[in-house]
Formats: structure tokens, C-alpha cells, sequence
């Protein structure tokens, strides 16, 4: 069957695949059930607890119906219980050499390498093992830096040390960042990941997002997601989460995203220590970009009235509080932080209100009808997660509705050019010559190109992005696209285990593909009098150089790759003419 299934993708992956079967049956060895693993009831309602609990447990089959929710929500930041303990070998930083840009955290598909700054008198009571230095940017003062590694929650993936640029000081031919054994390992760094959890996030007044190295102090809200290991598409979502994590709401088509992002038992949506953090939901194929406008619709309109009733109120809450929130400016973390502040203390008016004139009637008051809806005054970000099946093929009717509304709401499209979820389908996201299923002998035809069927509507932000290329080009477009009042659509490459490649050097087939011309970078932005801003910087190597470093290229034939090539340089041509250059 491995024969069969895999014959078209070489030898080489047939042995691997052999290999992987002898292997698992040589180490075969029987567990006996034990009680499960449990989430702290300190943590979930009691009746969340006992669910997910026997969920965990494998006792699933034995849940009633009555134990459900009944409206359908679970406690998020219930993966970190998971503790999988996956990896036979974790990074260990060197702090002596490292040159705290931030790569390593921004990259790690799992948010298993994470970074602080904080006031170094919390040293005091550090472990012995714990490591931390002084910051080298003078924007942190009088504060100790630390990168900590979460031992029993990273997959080993190795990405990090991969894109590390720092050598080490005290070691020939090694990064400052090195893949060392687990086990030994583990039981000191536990304490540590411990120690690091407790101390205290960074105010986000004083992080500038527009640097990957401050930025990456923002805390992850998506961590330790069961991908695979050196995932493409999690770094996305979990950049998405440390931007506009604690005011985001997201439809998820179904897909890779939908089932490391809400399998339950537990699942990596994640809140902060305020208890804030983004609402996921996942909605179907076909509906998913409507089902997406539809929170904006209903914000939208509970906002309209929310605003309606301040002005209504103002004499009763305060002149000056009403027209401080009305006309707030929240285009950055100060101004939310501000609004959120206002927010507070307009309920903490509503509710004295409430109590001093409360009367028996079985209509709401204004003041309690603003009670119910007063949090939407402060900025929500509403985005629409899914892959390229999902936007270019059986979602696109919808999404093309969504793109020509001209509402504000962001569209995230992690385009692996495959069905990954479903076994590796082909789909119209697919480039010419690759293998997948029902393209056995390599896709016939180009890739459709959906950013610039976005961009004919001439009114929406659109951006291509891949993290492993560029990064301050990812942050740049994610930054740009929410501050756009209207939609915006960014298209974020993501490498996949289906295309046959070592995951661990995933980041640099990102960027052989740019540099081959075979994925191109650019931002569409409408405000702008030349609004096309083409960012990758030519075509650099050959495409057959990219086609031959990944199995789903293998076989495409002369006539084939010929063909890629044509694609290739005809859109590079066409960019170029869009975005003004010679």
C-alpha cells in the first residue's frame, strides 16, 4: 500500500515510509490506562472540568448529552494541560552571545520559545539553572531579558535554531541556540518555564510592534497547538494573536485550522492574565467568509447602538466621560488602553445608576440595555482564518462577497497550495507540475491569483506575505492591514509536511521560493496615490533550483517545468508594470 500510495514521489520517500512502519513495530510496547490527565478545577467552571476532564480521560463515549454546553462554548488555554512531551531533543539558549532579535519566538510554530523583559529585581528569586542577561536595546533599561523554552510542550521541531543568526561564544560551528537531549534536561527547565510564566508580561504601551524584536515580548494568545511539528501556518495565526489578541474575534473555515485550532479536548486559543483574549469559532467551507462579516455586521450595529445610548445618557453618566469615549482614538495600544479604561468606569457609573433607580418592569432601561453591550466601544479586530481550499475553491462565492462589502474585516488565507487536511488534494491554489491527489501527474494548469483578482476591486488591502522570507515584511503587512479601515485580505505562504521536504528548514524553502520568483511579496494598499508596493527584489535563482528541493516537484517532467518558468516570469512581468517599475 506505502508502494502504491507513495510511488510517485520517488524511491526515497517510499523507504522513509518503510522505515517508519518497522521502526513503530520494533518500539511497540503496551500501556496500561491510567486515571488520564486533568485540568485544574481552579481554572474552569465545575461542570467544564468534569467534562473536558473525562474528555482527556478517553471516557468520552460515557459523557451525556446533559454535560454539554448548551451554548456551545469550552474554557480556552486548556492545551498548555496537554504537556506531550514530544521532543527527543529541545533548543538551549546561550544567553552570553545572543543578540535578542527576536527570530527564534516569532518563528516557533507552537509558542514554545518565548521572550521577556522585566524589572531585574525579580531575579531574587530565580532558579540556579535560570538564565537571563542584560538588555542590549536602551529602550529596556534596568531590565533583565530571558528567552525560556517550555521543556514538555515544544515538538522539537528545530526551527528556531535554524533561523538563529547569533554564534556562540564559547562553542565552534554552533548558534546560540542549540538542539540538546530532552530528558536530562527537562525536569530543571519545568521549573524554569514555571519561574518565566510568573513573572510579568511587558505594558504593550511600551512595546514598539513595528520591531520583531520588541515585538516578540507582545504574549502569545495560540500556544502549543497540536500542528505538526514546524508547522507554516500556526506562526501566522499566533503573530495575529500577540497583535490584536486580546480585542480578536475569528471565523475559522474548517480545515488544518479549524482542527489544531478547536479539537477538543483542549485547544490553543488562549487569554491573558486580564482574562482577555480572541473568541474563535468555526464555521463551514462554503460559509465561512459570511459567517465572518456576520460578527462584523453585529458589532457594527451593537456599536452604532452602544454610541447611540452614551449620547442619550450623557447627563446621567458625565459630559465629559461621554464625549471622551465617543470620540476616543484607538489606533494604538495606549488609545484601547485608554478606552478600556473609560469603559470601566462608564459601567461602573451604569451599575450605581442601575441601583439607584431600579424599578419593576419587564422592559430593559437604557442604562441596563448599555450595560449588555458597553464592552464593543472599545476597538475589536475581526478576522477570517482559513486555507487556500477553503478561499480559492469551495469558499471563494463567499469570500468574493466579503471583498466586495468594503467592511472592515481582515482575511487571513494560509496557503499551503494543497487540501492538507483532507490528504493533499489538489487544489486551484496548487502551482503548475506539482503532485498532489487528482494531479498525479502534476498539476496542467498555473495557480489562480487571487490577490489580484482582490486587488481589481480597488478598494481593498491585500499583501503576500511568507514569514521564512521575510519577516519584517509579515509584520509590516499585519500592522498595515488592521489599521485599514475596510477589508483587507493577506495571503501568507506556509509550507507543509505534504510538500515533501524536511520541516525543520521549512523557513528556507520559504525563501528559495521567493527568491525563485515561484511566490512573490507585495502590498496593495488603497490609501496610498501608488498604491502597489511590489517588495520582492527580483528573481534571483533559477525556478528548477526551488521545483527540485520538494518531493511534490519531483517528477515534473522538462515540458513542465518550462511551463512553471513561463508562469513565473510572465507574473513577474505583470507586478512589476503594476507596481510602477522598469
Amino acid at each position: 500500500m506505502i508502494r502504491k500510495t507513495y510511488a510517485k514521489k520517488g524511491e526515497k520517500v517510499v523507504e522513509t515510509n518503510l522505515r517508519a512502519v518497522d521502526a513503530a513495530l520494533e518500539n511497540m510496547h503496551e500501556i496500561v490506562p491510567g486515571p488520564g490527565s486533568r485540568v485544574p478545577d481552579s481554572v474552569l467552571s465545575p461542570r467544564s472540568s468534569v467534562l473536558l476532564t473525562e474528555l482527556i480521560a478517553g471516557r468520552g463515549d460515557d459523557v451525556p448529552v446533559s454535560m454539554l454546553p448548551c451554548d456551545g462554548t469550552f474554557p480556552t488555554g486548556t492545551a498548555k494541560y496537554e504537556k506531550r512531551n514530544l521532543a527527543v531533543e529541545i533548543p538551549v539558549w546561550e544567553s552570553a552571545g545572543c543578540i535578542q532579535c527576536g527570530k527564534c519566538a516569532m518563528v516557533c510554530p507552537h509558542a514554545a520559545i518565548r521572550i521577556k523583559a522585566y524589572d531585574e529585581s525579580l531575579l531574587g528569586g530565580a532558579p540556579q539553572t535560570f538564565k537571563s542577561l542584560k538588555p542590549m536595546h536602551k529602550d529596556w533599561a534596568g531590565l533583565a531579558y530571558t528567552i525560556q523554552v517550555a521543556p514538555e510542550d515544544c515538538t522539537g521541531c528545530a526551527i528556531c535554531v535554524d533561523v538563529c543568526p547569533a554564534k556562540s561564544k564559547t562553542t565552534p560551528n554552533r548558534k546560540v541556540l542549540a538542539m540538546q537531549p530532552q530528558p536530562p534536561l527537562v525536569e530543571n527547565e519545568k521549573v524554569n518555564w514555571d519561574f518565566f510564566l510568573n513573572l510579568p508580561e511587558l505594558d504593550r504601551r511600551k512595546i514598539n510592534p513595528s520591531l520583531i524584536r520588541h515585538q516578540q515580548l507582545q504574549q502569545p494568545l495560540f500556544e502549543f497547538s497540536g500542528a505538526c511539528l514546524g508547522c507554516g501556518e500556526t506562526p501566522y495565526l499566533k503573530l495575529m494573536t500577540q497583535l490584536f489578541g486580546d480585542r480578536l474575534i475569528v471565523a475559522n473555515a474548517t480545515g488544518c485550522s479549524s482542527i489544531y485550532g478547536g479539537n477538543l479536548p483542549t485547544t490553543p486559543w488562549s487569554a491573558n492574565n486580564d482574562g482577555r483574549g480572541p473568541a474563535w469559532c468555526n464555521s463551514l467551507f462554503e460559509d465561512n467568509a459570511e459567517f465572518g462579516l456576520g460578527f462584523r455586521l453585529s458589532i457594527d450595529k451593537q456599536r452604532e447602538f452602544a454610541m447611540e445610548l452614551v449620547k442619550r445618557l450623557s447627563a446621567s453618566i458625565g459630559d465629559s466621560l461621554a464625549t471622551a469615549i465617543l470620540e476616543a482614538k484607538q489606533s494604538d495600544e495606549a488609545g484601547i488602553y485608554e478606552q478600556r479604561q473609560r469603559v470601566a468606569e462608564l459601567k461602573s457609573r451604569l451599575h450605581a445608576l442601575e441601583l439607584k433607580t431600579r424599578m419593576h418592569r419587564s422592559d430593559p432601561t437604557d442604562v441596563q440595555q448599555l450595560m449588555a453591550i458597553a464592552d464593543v466601544l472599545v476597538k475589536k479586530s475581526v478576522w477570517i482564518v482559513g486555507g487556500d481550499g477553503w478561499a480559492y475553491d469551495i469558499g471563494f462565492g463567499g469570500l468574493d462577497h466579503v471583498l466586495s462589502s468594503g467592511r472592515n474585516v481582515k482575511i487571513l488565507v494560509l496557503d499551503t497550495e494543497v487540501y492538507s487536511n483532507t490528504g493533499g488534494q489538489a487544489s486551484k491554489a496548487t502551482p503548475r507540475a506539482a503532485v498532489a491527489k487528482f494531479a498525479s501527474g502534476g498539476k496542467p494548469s498555473a495557480k489562480k491569483d487571487l490577490g489580484l483578482m482582490a486587488m481589481s476591486y480597488e478598494n481593498v488591502y491585500v499583501a503576500s506575505v511568507a514569514l521564512g522570507a521575510k519577516d519584517e515584511h509579515t509584520l509590516k503587512s499585519f500592522l498595515e492591514a488592521e489599521s485599514y479601515e475596510g477589508t483587507s485580505l493577506i495571503i501568507a505562504y506556509a509550507h507543509c509536511i505534504a510538500h515533501g521536504l524536511d520541516m525543520s528548514n521549512g523557513l528556507q524553502h520559504q525563501k528559495m521560493m521567493v527568491d525563485s520568483g515561484q511566490w512573490l511579496l507585495y502590498r496593495y494598499d488603497p490609501r496610498k496615490d501608488a498604491p502597489m508596493q511590489l517588495d520582492s527584489k527580483g528573481i534571483k535563482t533559477p525556478l528548477q533550483e526551488f521545483l527540485a528541493s520538494e518531493t511534490r516537484f519531483r517528477t515534473a517532467s522538462p515540458e513542465q517545468i518550462a511551463a512553471a518558468q513561463h508562469d513565473v516570469n510572465a507574473r513577474w512581468k505583470l507586478y512589476s508594470y503594476l507596481a510602477g517599475m522598469k
